[in-house]
This record gives C-alpha cells, structure tokens and sequence, in this order.
C-alpha cells in the first residue's frame, strides 16, 4: 500500500499543492490529469524523491519515504519527461549501466536487462545506438529503464505525451503488464487511454485532488 498524506508544495510564495491525500495498492492504477501547471509533474518528483514537499508526507508498507528514502527508492520506478540521452549506447549497453548505477548486484544485472528489454518488446532493438531509435522506441527505453530492478511502485509522468497512436497502443498494453508486480501512478492529458489501462481518473485542481 502506498498512501499519500496531506503533500503541500509552495514555489516562490505560490501554493502549487495543497493537502494531496490518496492511496495506491499493488496491481492498481491511479492517473492523474489537470491542466498545465495543475501540479501534476510537481507532485510526482515529490513522490519520487526529487523534490521535498512544504508539508505532509508518502508512506509505502510502513516506511515513511521521506525519513527513510533510500530504503523506499529500491522499490521505487521512475520516468519523468526527458527521454535517454545517451545517443552513443546501446539500448543493451544504456539498460546494463543504468542497472548498475542503481545498485544491482552483478550477478543479476544480465537478468535483469534481458527481462526489461523483454516487457518492454526491446529485443530487436537490443544492439541499436539509442541515437537512432525513434521517439516512440525511445520511450520504450525509459520504461525498460523504470522496471529494471522490477520495483514495486511505478511513478510515469506525462507517459503518453508526443506519441502515435501505435506507440501509445504499446505503452497502454506495457503498463497493464506491470500492473502484475506493481501500483502505478501516471500522470497526463490522455484520459481516453487511461480508460483503456483501467486507471482510477483523480484531476489535480487548486493544489488538491478530486
């Protein structure tokens, strides 16, 4: 179970949120929508870690993720906006790197990629510069990246943000494959597609959630 507590935000005197209370439970997919500056991508670098929040607080199974965040970011998947930058790896190559600079054991890290790469339909693009992938495929790479470690929380911002209907097609059919091992928290404008993913629909408006 992974329960938000009253999270508040405020930037340069400006409330963004304001006592964001919800919960999330493995297998679950909650979708958060808005318009622009609604607080969407503020809330989940929040969730993530990135940011600290003004007040309030994130509990998942027990531990408190801001008093005790390394122990939660383990269980923790991330993909925020900006797309791999690494031009010059492999998609194997980036995924193994990525695998280590989390923390894997070694061991596991080939286990590891060649499950991602597997979820993610990566396989044939295992030995492709990421520089040449397109911008559908490269998305595919930033969720292999996400699931990785096969955490048990997912956090997607704007996951559907830029793509054809094909490439959002195969994004919708991965996130019910991660609904297997994880509660998924995604965030954009795509309410159509949240509908086919199953999501609970909850809109951020003035700084809180209905």
């Amino acid at each position: 179970m992974f329960e938000v507590r009253k999270i508040g935000f405020s930037k340069g005197g400006c409330g963004i949120l304001s006592g964001v209370t919800f919960s999330v439970s493995s297998g679950d997919v909650v979708a958060l929508t808005g318009v622009n500056g609604a607080g969407k991508t503020t809330l989940l670098k929040i969730l993530a870690g990135i940011w600290m929040p003004s007040s309030g607080t994130a509990v998942f199974d027990g531990v408190d993720v801001l008093a005790e965040p390394i122990r939660y970011r383990r269980h923790l998947g991330w993909l925020g906006e900006a797309a791999p930058a690494d031009d010059d790896l492999t998609v194997k190559a980036y995924l193994k790197y990525r695998a280590k600079l989390k923390g894997e054991q070694t061991r596991k890290i080939r286990h590891r990629v060649k499950e991602a790469m597997s979820i993610c339909g990566l396989e044939q693009f295992s030995d492709v510069l990421i520089g040449n992938l397109s911008r559908g495929q490269r998305k595919r790479v930033a969720l292999a990246d996400a699931v990785l470690l096969r955490p048990r929380l997912l956090l997607l911002d704007d996951v559907f943000a830029g793509l054809d209907e094909l490439s959002r097609e195969a994004v919708a059919s991965m996130i019910a494959s991660f609904k297997v091992f994880a509660a998924v928290i995604v965030s954009g404008h795509e309410t159509e597609w949240f509908d086919r993913i199953g999501a609970k629909v909850m809109e951020l408006k003035g700084g809180m959630v209905s």
